[in-house]
């Protein structure tokens, strides 16, 4: 099976495994992480780069204030229309000084060209880096894939995502793959 294939294919399982955890309300980890970091929604998965669910655009002034350079959006508008869209948080990061990138993952998968993606977006930023979808889970995922290209140790991803509340496993076949460990 061809990479590509398979990233699609886990992206799927990833996005169906995201929809059934807010199901079923909040994980025991996330019950964890939130009472952890109950001061922020934002969930840092290094010192660079942290991710949140869906923000608003007050967050933005929060996320600013954490020392937040760059916005990445996972979430492809109209997923939830009654949510900010894409150019409604671009405008006001941009106001606020913060970089913004778009990288919409919908429930058909991930791609080479979204994980490449992610890959500049994090090279080029300038400092901190926010991510986010509707839970943050396709952003976790999409940064571990991005983090793998880039040859990191999948354990040490598994870890880091774990620390933020995430659970790799469904994209950790196409993580060692990618990290050349399959």
């Amino acid at each position: 099976m061809k990479i590509r294939h398979l990233v699609i294919l886990l992206a799927v399982t990833a996005c169906s495994t995201e929809q059934k955890a807010s199901d079923d309300g909040v994980s025991p980890a996330a019950e964890l992480l939130a009472e952890k970091e109950a001061s922020t929604m934002f969930r840092s998965i290094n010192e660079k780069v942290s991710v949140s669910p869906q923000i608003t655009l007050e967050d933005i002034a929060a996320a600013k204030a954490e020392g937040v350079t760059l916005i990445v959006n996972n979430r492809p508008d109209g997923e939830e229309p009654s949510a900010p869209q894409s150019a409604d948080i671009e405008a006001a990061a941009k106001a606020a000084g913060i970089d913004y990138v778009s990288i919409p993952i919908t429930h058909s998968g991930f791609s080479a060209p979204q994980v490449d993606a992610m890959i500049a977006a994090l090279a080029g930023a300038k400092g901190k880096t926010l991510a986010y979808c509707r839970s943050g889970t396709r952003s976790t995922l999409l940064w571990s894939l991005a983090q793998a290209k880039k040859g990191v140790s999948p354990d040490e991803i598994a870890r880091l995502a774990g620390n933020a509340g995430y659970d790799i496993t469904p994209v950790r076949a196409m993580v060692e793959a990618l990290a050349g460990e399959s």
